[in-house]
């Protein structure tokens, strides 16, 4: 053939292997990347926002129009109901293009968060329709979408791609409006929307979507078991990774007990605005209830980074802390936030790539980590040692159960204590 003759015909076929065999490699590298941050999903970040008080103002005639359309498509439901029509987004958005067209004063607003305020109540009524279909009890169901009262609901703006953009390190949203963004952060990607909203002390912030992107640590060839409790929030197979009850909403019970009485003393009657002072209380509690808020999370995510840095895999127990409210212990449940403490784990293991496996917690209090003998009766919560009747073995109570979820896992445990449990026997103990 031409062109492969001479002392390059043995060399250009090799090279053009190697070539092709780098091309190879570069397109399973981007597409093993793309999977990954397929499976990613997306991610939000907030930032605080600095406001003028032209922005401010802009801000709040923007969510006034918001408001007027969501209670014009609660009325539009209700009308449809009682006159048996069907009624769909299609419907809604002609009326929104109708009420656009001679309004001047709706004209004035953004069309795109009028846009998504038709479809976060499509999104709300059909979810509480289904609910009705599914026969769900009534304290489970998603009520129907309601009236948005001008003091009664915060402000909150909701602008797709083309709604917003980022110029010199400032937001501009659809409109004129422009804020400042406090950047504590950067960006992982191009935001692909954006949700403005001020919380209950009056703060703005802007929370934008971006797609995540897995950020791989080395491995480490280790495994953790990971138990909930209330003594301790977190009991894991190693105890330097043990998570005591931080107490954060103990500390602070006697202000918010202050704020409280003060709240109580100058609470107005019903139906008439509350005093200056009433305001200033009520104000206070909540900025005492946001502090405990962000502690319990940063608690939560400082556990949760140096977990995942430290082993490649991690079963963690299913817990759902719900029924806790019903009991004695609910205060302190609650104050361990055992919940957010999961979910940060879960989404810190996912951000990092590292396996967490969800277990399910039936059983584990009553399950023996060595043999795999389960007990005949439920340990009472006053009985902290697990003494298996079947091998013998004795061991803290959560110690066990976090033991039992890296077993359920299929983790090797041969890195618990050293030891590796043997065939286990018949599930029912003597």
């Amino acid at each position: 053939m031409p062109g492969y003759g001479g002392a390059a015909a043995g060399t250009r076929p090799l090279a053009w292997v190697e070539e092709m065999s780098v091309r190879v490699a570069r397109v399973a590298r981007v597409t093993t990347t793309r999977a990954a941050e397929e499976a990613a999903g997306h991610a939000r970040y907030t930032y605080r926002l600095r406001l003028s008080s032209a922005a401010r103002v802009a801000l709040l005639a923007e969510w006034s129009r918001c408001r007027w359309v969501w209670n014009e498509c609660v009325a539009r439901s209700k009308r449809a109901h009682a006159d048996r029509e069907r009624i769909g987004p299609a419907a809604l958005d002609r009326m929104l293009t109708d009420a656009r067209r001679v309004t001047p004063w709706l004209r004035e607003g953004g069309s795109v968060p009028q846009q998504q305020v038709i479809r976060d109540f499509g999104h709300a009524r059909a979810k509480a329709i289904k609910d009705i279909r599914d026969r769900l009890p009534m304290h489970r169901r998603a009520g129907m979408p309601r009236w948005k009262k001008r003091n009664g609901s915060a402000p909150t703006l909701n602008y797709t791609r083309r709604g917003f953009r980022l110029k010199d390190g400032r937001l501009h949203l659809a409109g004129g409006i422009v804020v400042t963004v406090v950047w504590s952060r950067a960006l992982r990607a191009d935001p692909s929307s954006v949700r403005v909203y001020r919380d209950t002390l009056g703060h703005w912030y802007a929370s934008f979507v971006v797609s995540a992107h897995v950020e791989p640590l080395p491995p480490t060839g280790r495994a953790l078991g990971v138990d909930w409790g209330v003594r301790e929030t977190a009991t894991t197979t190693d105890e330097a990774y043990d998570l005591p009850h931080p107490e954060h909403g103990r500390k602070t019970a006697v202000r918010l007990a202050r704020y409280q009485r003060m709240m109580a003393r100058r609470r107005p009657p019903k139906g008439k605005a509350g005093s200056r002072g009433y305001q200033h209380a009520r104000r206070q509690a909540a900025k005492v209830h946001a502090k405990v808020a962000r502690q319990r999370q940063d608690t939560a995510r400082k556990w949760a980074k140096r977990v995942v840095a430290d082993h490649d895999a991690i079963a963690v127990e299913d817990f759902r802390p719900r029924f806790l409210a019903r009991t004695t212990m609910a205060r302190k449940a609650v104050d361990a936030a055992i919940g957010a403490t999961k979910r940060a784990l879960v989404e810190m293991g996912r951000k990092h790539g590292r396996a967490v496996h969800l277990i399910d917690p039936a059983h584990t209090t009553t399950d023996c980590a060595m043999c795999g003998a389960r007990a005949k009766h439920a340990l009472p919560l006053s009985e902290r040692t697990y003494a298996c009747t079947a091998c013998g073995a004795s061991s803290p109570r959560d110690k066990n159960s976090a033991r039992v979820m890296l077993i359920r896992a299929g983790l090797n445990p041969a890195g618990v204590e050293g030891r590796r449990p043997g065939c286990p026997p018949d599930s029912q103990a003597a």
